[in-house]
């Protein structure tokens, strides 16, 4: 099977643990991300895309009513004391952090593109069963995700317009012509997104596909 590079889908997120390093019982609750991350190696993402804190008790911070100094991805999370009204203190919060893959696993590498029909028939069938006939151990076994574009502009096929009576990464893609108000389909060609394996190192480093 070919070493393919490894892509990660933007649209996965995972979060971390939940963090509780300081109560306010001082100045404040500091929960800030630089303590955070060297207090716990290899568990916060370096780049987080997302904070989240709450309470211990779970409230979150609108509900808890706390002025709040400092929540975001940059600096974390910081109530202070003095910021609060009628000298009351901050409430103690947890914070959690949300990451993008690699750190998070699921990374994705893709086929190459294949083009094994064309439309001048009853249609355009790029199914999976024979593409792996015809191109053998080039896809992998279990795919999570397939793309489709048409061959002449690299036009994605759920732009087309068209009807597909198979569309998935279980059984490919089909383009029937009589499904189609042109009578015809355009030319398309697939690929298919595979699972990465899985991390080896302590820095989330992914090895090669399949």
């Amino acid at each position: 099977m070919p070493q393919l590079p490894c892509y990660y889908p933007t649209h996965i997120q995972c979060w971390t643990d939940w963090f509780d390093r300081d109560d306010p019982s001082g100045s404040g609750d500091w929960e800030t991300l630089s303590n955070l991350y060297k207090e716990n190696l290899g568990k916060i993402c370096r780049k987080p895309q997302g904070i989240e804190a709450t309470t211990l008790s779970g409230l979150s911070v609108i509900r808890a009513g706390d002025v709040i100094f400092k929540n975001d991805v940059t600096s974390g999370f910081v109530c202070r004391n003095d910021d609060q009204p009628e000298n009351k203190k901050c409430s103690d919060y947890r914070v959690r952090f949300s990451c993008h893959p690699p750190f998070c696993g699921g990374g994705v590498c893709w086929s190459r593109w294949f083009d094994r029909d064309n439309p001048s028939g009853t249609g355009d069938w790029e199914n999976l069963s024979n593409l792996r006939k015809e191109y053998p151990r080039e896809i992998c076994e279990n795919p999570l995700y397939i793309e489709a574009v048409t061959t002449d502009t690299m036009t994605p096929a759920i732009s087309t317009g068209e009807n597909f009576s198979i569309f998935n990464p279980t059984q490919g893609f089909v383009c029937r012509n009589k499904d189609q108000k042109s009578g015809m389909c355009r030319d398309y060609k697939v690929r298919f997104g595979c699972p990465c394996k899985k991390p080896t190192g302590p820095c989330g480093i992914v090895g090669p596909c399949f």
